[in-house]
């Protein structure tokens, strides 16, 4: 599937996943029934640049924070109300982890999709 979307265009990922279907749509049927009933949702993904979508694909930064979300209101038991709740989730953004640059640790590739990011949506993109 990595080449799929990591295709460079949408006409070479078609090419891909027939690829793919070919090779293992006998053992996985639902799989590519899936796939093909969610293609376009899947290919404006495949506008963006390569930089943003290394980004976008991977999960670890948003499961490493829900980690440590998890870990903080565990922690703390109940709270009086949900200002408060709020308030801890946002101290838990705003401090860093231990030795680490930014607030779930390192992500690669990030200064190559922020710059992409700044080319692709302009003014959007801000320092903080």
């Amino acid at each position: 599937m990595r080449e799929v979307y990591t295709a460079p265009t949408i006409a070479a990922a078609e090419a891909r996943f027939d690829q793919f279907e070919t090779d293992w749509g006998v053992r996985y049927p639902v799989v590519i029934k899936l796939w093909r009933n969610a293609w376009e949702q899947f290919t404006p993904f495949l506008s963006f640049p390569p930089e943003i979508r290394r980004v976008v694909y991977t999960t670890n930064a948003i499961e490493s924070l829900n980690a440590r979300f998890r870990q903080a209101t565990r922690r703390r038991g109940h709270f009086p109300n949900e200002q408060a709740a709020l308030k801890v989730l946002y101290l838990v953004v705003r401090t860093p982890r231990t030795n680490r640059a930014n607030v779930t640790g390192k992500t690669g590739g990030w200064k190559a999709a922020l710059n992409a990011l700044a080319l692709y949506y302009g003014d959007r993109i801000t320092e903080n």
